[in-house]
């Protein structure tokens, strides 16, 4: 086959194909929508390297992972190009800037981890200009950040977990007072790249991914989260905890460290009632803090760490800024959705 034939062939095989991931899944990170009849809730597993001449010579489950890998690579590279193209068909200098908006903490672990965040998600989409803004607390606030934007295009990214005042309110409003160009992405839960994550601090934290059957029927998980008094919020947060249990094979009860019950504590008396005494408590925190440290010291068995830095939580981020580039152009959040 000539290099022109080689060539047209790759092309044609990733229009084909489209992103990484399940039949039926739409998402380009890999992770599959839940809603969708035909993939399934399993994510995308870890790739192998690839060889210093972009092949992986190996048989079998290894070279597929190698033609995964190399399809991450082209979905990344196709989004990157996409975002230059605006809603109109006309062709933009620049990507639109990502801005990721944290809330803002007085916790030095949780600056730094956001900082480390941002760092991951420039390394996944080079050439994209990343940007980080606080509600409160911290520096650079969101509305500082905004406006050394100007008129430029930018969509916020809430490292949020849920629908709630912040992504409703807070967010919305800055935008829409500043000078740039701006659309609001959804909140980054619920989505399986969210448990993909949980799953895999629990699993640090020493959970076992087999176990015996008398092992799973005393065993259990609290999702403990910060809590709000918004019920959509509430929604968002139970959706997740579905899906986690989902994912384990346990029952898996939300709980909140303020603003919403039921507590950690009578969470964990719940579920002792029904003969599940082995339970861990899965940190549902963006970043280390008080709340994150309150309910892990809440823990009858273990707790895992906040999700933080987690893979999955950079390629997220990123969905949620393609995915907000393929709507139209509005101040008002998307509704979340895998």
């Amino acid at each position: 086959m000539t290099a022109t034939r080689k060539s047209e062939a790759l092309r044609d095989e990733s229009t084909t194909l489209g992103p990484v991931g399940p039949v039926g899944s739409s998402d380009p990170t890999g992770a599959v929508d839940p809603t969708d009849p035909v993939g399934s809730t399993a994510p995308v597993g870890p790739v192998a390297p690839i060889g210093p001449t972009g092949l992986l010579p190996l048989p079998g489950a290894a070279h597929l992972e190698s033609s995964a890998h190399l399809m991450n690579r082209i979905t990344s590279q196709l989004a990157t190009q996409l975002s230059l193209v605006s809603l109109d068909g006309r062709r933009r200098s620049e990507p639109p800037a990502l801005v990721l908006v944290a809330h803002g903490s007085r916790d030095p672990r949780t600056l730094s981890t956001v900082h480390t965040l941002v760092e991951r998600v420039r390394e996944l989409r080079p050439g994209l200009p990343v940007h980080l803004g606080h509600i409160e607390l911290n520096a650079p606030l969101l509305p500082d950040t905004l406006a050394s934007l100007g008129t430029g295009d930018a969509v916020l990214v809430p490292l949020l977990l849920s629908r709630g005042y912040h992504v409703k309110r807070d967010i919305p409003e800055m935008a829409a007072a500043a000078r740039a160009r701006t659309r609001v992405a959804a909140p980054l839960g619920p989505h399986p790249l969210l448990v993909e994550a949980l799953h895999g601090r629990l699993v640090e934290a020493g959970w076992r991914n087999r176990m015996d059957e008398a092992t799973r029927r005393v065993s259990a998980v609290v999702l403990a989260a910060a809590g709000s008094r918004d019920p959509e919020a509430a929604a968002d947060t139970g959706r997740t905890a579905r899906l986690l249990s989902e994912r384990l094979g346990v029952p898996v009860l939300p709980a909140y460290a303020s603003a919403a019950t039921p507590t950690i504590e009578t969470a964990v008396r719940a579920l002792a009632a029904r003969g599940r005494h082995r339970v861990a408590v899965a940190s549902y925190f963006t970043a280390p803090g008080l709340f994150a440290t309150q309910c892990a010291e809440k823990a009858p068995w273990t707790a895992s760490a906040p999700l933080g830095t987690h893979p999955a939580m950079a390629r997220l981020i990123l969905h949620r800024y393609d995915q907000s580039l393929a709507t139209p152009a509005t101040t008002e959040p998307l509704l979340a959705s895998a």
